[in-house]
């Protein structure tokens, strides 16, 4: 997720993504419109008037408030963040960010853990640095001084928003906090993609749920978080079971090889380029000068150039010239991460004299992915790959 870098802790950059820009100002709004309800009700649980909800009705006192509370409810989630990413480098996973957004904060790692035991004290880590906040808060809030109105309002408000915080996270709606845990104590005695597949069913079912009671409670909110579980569930399962499917696949088991790859060259007119593809029934081709690759051309980059002027421009014109490319003995799950960070759908596969040796699409992963679900091995994929890629546009 991409924010605006704000600054560095531990070794982690912290980022914040423009949806906090909108959230946190309607939660100050919102906290801020309903001081004196709150304190009330806070007074109520305690069983005493301990904060005067007069004394923050009058001025700018109730707006203060509200954005004071909605800062300190980000930084307890940013805490939480840290909880997790601390534990998580302690097992050795690299973090590539922290990043405040819409609905609270997102610790990105660079891989996710697969042993159990790291999963579980890296998931719960976050809950219990929420529990830890909150009771620092009501530290706060039981030893200020009778009177103090705001303060005990302010940290009150925290005490209780972190414990609700932590109890919420560790809800079994992978992929939260709970989610993961789940995850990892069913990973105790079956396949991680098995128990991701399980967690991720729960996960949904959770967020179906979760979105009836925002729907029926008119609480947006909840109907987003609910949608972002879903996807997120969703999406973290097909990865995990693409991983566990491609493991021991390697780039040269599935790629399109040398001897069977349709090239095109520099001063190949865009106009025969298109004919090419219609015929070929490709989208995308490396681009050669000799035997050196220099460019990928795909159909996107050929429709740039108007009909009429197509006759005119060469490959070279329209072509990507900074080309990613991967290894033939990089690991199949790589080259599509690789694909998907880089928003491509094929990488050229050079050796390491940098000579083309193949190429890898989307389409060729897809098929090699089914073929595997059905029972097929390497093997019998590099022999299916010795056809022509197929199908136009479909990555």
């Amino acid at each position: 997720m991409r924010g605006i870098k704000i600054g560095t802790a531990l070794g982690i950059p912290v980022r914040l993504n423009w949806t906090f820009l909108i959230v946190l100002p309607l939660f100050a709004y919102l906290i801020g419109s309903q001081v004196g309800m709150i304190a009330e009700t806070m007074n109520t649980a305690l069983g005493a008037e301990i904060i005067n909800p007069g004394a923050l009705a009058g001025g700018l006192t109730p707006w203060a408030l509200g954005l004071a509370a909605a800062l300190g409810l980000f930084g307890g989630v940013l805490l939480h963040e840290f909880g997790h990413s601390i534990v998580a480098m302690r097992y050795g996973y690299e973090i590539e960010s922290i990043t405040l957004w819409l609905l609270g904060g997102l610790a990105s790692f660079t891989e996710f853990p697969e042993d159990w035991k790291h999963e579980f004290w890296i998931a719960i880590a976050g809950p219990v640095v929420s529990v830890a906040v909150g009771l620092v808060c009501y530290g706060v809030f039981v030893l200020a001084p009778v009177g103090s109105n705001a303060v005990l309002f302010v940290f009150g408000y925290l005490a209780l928003l972190n414990i609700v915080l932590a109890v919420f996270n560790m809800l079994p709606a992978f992929p939260m906090d709970g989610g993961r845990v789940l995850r990892a104590l069913l990973a105790r005695n079956q396949p991680h993609a098995q128990a991701t597949q399980r967690a991720a069913t729960i996960g949904k079912i959770f967020a179906f749920f979760m979105g009836l009671i925002g729907l029926f409670s008119f609480q947006l909110l909840l109907i987003v978080l609910a949608f972002f579980i879903y996807i997120a569930a969703s999406g973290e399962a097909q990865q995990t079971t693409l991983k566990a499917a491609f493991e021991d696949v390697t780039v040269a088991d599935v790629m399109t090889r040398r001897e069977d790859l349709h090239v095109v060259t520099e001063d190949t007119s865009v106009a025969e380029l298109m004919s090419r593809m219609f015929e070929e029934r490709h989208t995308g081709y490396p681009v050669l000068h000799g035997d050196d690759l220099v460019g990928m051309v795909t159909l996107e980059d050929a429709r740039s150039i108007r009909e009429v002027e197509r006759d005119a421009y060469q490959v070279a014109d329209v072509m990507e010239s900074e080309v990613v490319g991967v290894g033939p003995e990089v690991d199949a799950m790589t080259a599509l991460q690789t694909m998907q960070e880089n928003g491509v759908g094929r990488l050229p596969v050079v050796d390491r004299n940098d000579e083309l040796v193949g190429l890898i699409s989307r389409s060729d992963l897809m098929t090699a992915f089914n073929i595997i679900q059905t029972g097929g091995t390497p093997s019998v994929i590099s022999g299916r790959r010795q056809q022509p890629e197929g199908g136009p546009g479909l990555f």
